[in-house]
């Protein structure tokens, strides 16, 4: 289990002569197994904070700890690996390859692992099985999702990053997306972190950070999370 240690993170940007802070002295911890929403209004910094903890982007300030490394200084060859070996991403687009099927885009991600779920008993547990030769021209958006969490899930990470996974669903089909992500961070102990500007959503988790302007503006602890069934937004 992955632990993950923020110690006051900071990401600027540049544009032009404007200079924009993303991520301003951001600190917290997490501790590994946990399922954790991150949540705030749109443009409060939360992608950011994903994006800085998945490797895609670099802090500008501060340590971002992962299992006691701290990722920040890496080389672009070990931050590869990092993504590879140790992270999945979930987007709220499902961004699978179209000319493969729904088996195919699980086992590509698969082929990356040295220690993979397999490709069939995934299908089986987001009730996909029947589907599994489909390409996603011929999937609903509901259908697609879950591909696509089975796909990140392949290379069994020890984190799940989940940026909006349910935004462009609707709300049957978004349970069962919560359901799926509560069950992979229960039955194999994984770090699940999703970005949601969705108060229902936080519920769901064991922790929740709320960020604004780019601050963790507070913590919440949540000693008995509901069930994705009882999400209501």
């Amino acid at each position: 289990m992955a632990d993950i240690v923020f110690e006051n993170v900071s990401k600027t940007y540049h544009v032009g002569e404007v200079k924009i802070e993303a991520v301003k002295d951001a600190s917290f911890t997490v501790r590994g197994g946990t399922f954790v929403a991150v949540l705030g209004p749109s443009g409060a910094g939360k992608t950011t904070v994903l994006n800085l903890l998945g490797g895609m982007d670099r802090a500008t300030g501060g340590r971002i700890l992962v299992s006691g490394r701290d990722i920040v200084p890496l080389s672009d060859r070990a931050l590869n690996k990092y993504r590879r070996d140790e992270v999945g991403f979930v987007f709220q687009f499902y961004n699978l390859i179209p000319n493969l099927t729904a088996k195919e885009n699980i086992q590509l991600a698969a082929e990356l692992s040295k220690s993979p779920i397999p490709t069939l008993k995934l299908l089986e547990t987001i009730g996909m099985s029947d589907r599994a030769n489909h390409f996603p021209s011929q999937m609903s958006g509901g259908q697609q999702q879950r591909i696509a969490i089975a796909r990140a899930l392949a290379k069994n990470p020890d984190i799940l990053l989940c940026d909006e996974p349910t935004g462009a669903l609707d709300f049957s089909t978004g349970i069962q997306v919560l359901r799926l992500l509560k069950d992979f961070n229960q039955q194999y102990h994984k770090t699940v972190v999703i970005i949601t500007h969705n108060a229902g959503i936080g519920n769901v988790a064991d922790r929740v950070f709320h960020i604004r302007d780019g601050l963790i503006d507070r913590i919440t602890v949540n000693e008995h999370p509901i069930a994705p069934e009882e999400v209501s937004w």
